[in-house]
């Protein structure tokens, strides 16, 4: 299985798209759905670690 996305990663993601927002990241809504996976890894993480 592959990493999990992390608020970190989401960030770096987030930060490229904005320097760039020609760039193919930032036009086809990489970086929200990026935030989004984020999001929900944090929330399953502390769900689990209760």
């Amino acid at each position: 299985m592959g990493k999990s996305t992390g608020k970190g990663d989401s960030a770096r993601i987030q930060s490229a798209a904005a320097k760039n927002p020609d760039s193919k990241t930032a036009r086809d809504g990489f970086d929200r759905r990026a935030q989004s996976a984020a999001d929900k890894n944090a929330h399953r993480q502390s769900r689990t670690h209760r």
